[in-house]
């Protein structure tokens, strides 16, 4: 397995993706399948948004000054999935909206990777690097150990709480 930060986020970018299209394909009437992956994309996304939360924005933040702007909007947009995360959690999947809820995650979650790959990323791996980028990676693989798994868990919100006010 790689440490290589980019290709860590690049790896968890694929399974979430992976997840996102078996709800979008699951139909109208598998409430139970989707209340199922709904909890498997909540703890990706939370251990995910953790590890860059504490992993790699700061590190970023610390050695490309130059990349502030483009931080600090990632870190708004793990604040609005995190909102969402937090209250699909609390929500039955029979729930009215919680296919809707679902729906504006996922596409709130596509937009930040697609602005990562293809613009950030590229960004970063010029700036850092292999050795760095090595380091940043293994210190997120270590993270993800005893990253929390729920949005709700107190470590999870104070890494987004942190995150918003830094």
């Amino acid at each position: 397995m790689s440490t290589d930060a980019i290709v860590v986020l690049k790896d968890d970018h694929k399974e979430v993706r992976r997840l996102f299209r078996a709800f979008e394909k699951a139909g109208d009437d598998a409430t139970q399948r989707k209340g199922q992956l709904v909890d498997e994309i909540l703890a990706l996304l939370t251990v995910h948004t953790y590890i860059e939360n504490e992993g790699m924005y700061p590190r970023i933040r610390a050695l490309l000054p130059d990349l502030e702007d483009d931080v600090l909007e990632s870190y708004e947009e793990h604040h609005v999935a995190d909102v969402l995360c937090l209250e699909l959690e609390a929500m039955s999947p029979e729930h009215e909206h919680f296919d809707a809820k679902t729906t504006v995650l996922i596409e709130s979650v596509e937009h930040h990777i697609e602005e990562e790959e293809e613009e950030w990323f590229p960004k970063v791996r010029e700036g850092l690097g292999r050795k760095t980028l090595q380091e940043i990676g293994a210190q997120m693989l270590e993270l993800k150990k005893t990253a929390p798994r729920k949005p709700s868990d107190p470590r999870a919100r104070k890494s987004a709480a942190k995150a918003v006010t830094a």
